[in-house]
């Protein structure tokens, strides 16, 4: 299922998602930090989305309640996960 999520409270402004039988298949982050973020697209490429959800939610940027990783479960959450 390909799903776009526009993030909130981020430097990254959308996140585009690929998800297939409870297996992220594709990530690709609109802005933000973008070498760090192709490495977060690529180490999660593959696992399954609660191990995902598990290690990312709850991550926090600097001072703000949220980060690219976390508005990522926030993503798969609204996709039903």
């Amino acid at each position: 299922m390909e799903y776009v999520y526009k993030t909130k409270g981020t430097c990254s402004t959308n996140i585009e998602l690929n998800v297939e039988d409870g297996i992220v298949k594709e990530v690709a982050f609109w802005g933000g930090c973008n070498g760090n973020l192709q490495g977060i697209s690529r180490l999660i490429r593959g696992m399954k989305v609660e191990d995902v959800i598990q290690k990312l939610e709850g991550v926090r940027c600097g001072s703000k309640t949220t980060s690219c990783p976390d508005q990522l479960c926030h993503a798969l959450h609204e996709m039903g996960y």
